[in-house]
């Protein structure tokens, strides 16, 4: 027998990419409950963070990114990129990576906002 293993609409036929995009989202859904100024915010995931120097900012083999924020100009809302492929590597898990995920999304947004990840999400760092 050949073909799919289970039909298009089944987590099993989903791909890592889009896995991670849903635990974004997620985290972005969780977040705009409290902050509906956040419909304004694009967010993004990217698999890596550009070259060291470049628009992503200065990074080295040792300090990687795992997101990034990209102020709002020239009518362009403002944007929050999460880099999947680093997160993967620091989070071997789906739970560790959909925690990870969430503390990265609420610092950018709490850089965005000029608040402390904590105001942002009062469970920041606790679970």
């Amino acid at each position: 027998m050949r073909g799919p293993l289970a039909p298009p609409q089944v987590p099993l036929s989903a791909s890592r990419a889009e896995l991670f995009g849903d635990l974004v989202r997620d985290s972005v859904e969780r977040l705009e409950r409290r902050w509906p100024q956040l419909d304004e915010v694009e967010f993004v995931v990217a698999d890596v963070p550009g070259p060291p120097g470049g628009p992503d900012g200065g990074w080295n083999d040792e300090a990687v990114p795992l997101g990034g924020l990209v102020e709002a100009r020239d009518g362009r809302p403002a944007r929050i990129v999460v880099f999947r492929r680093p997160v993967e590597i620091r989070a071997k898990s789906r739970d560790e990576r959909a925690l990870l995920v969430h503390e990265i999304v609420v610092e950018q947004v709490a850089e965005l906002l000029g608040l402390s990840p904590e105001t942002v999400d009062p469970r920041y760092g606790q679970d």
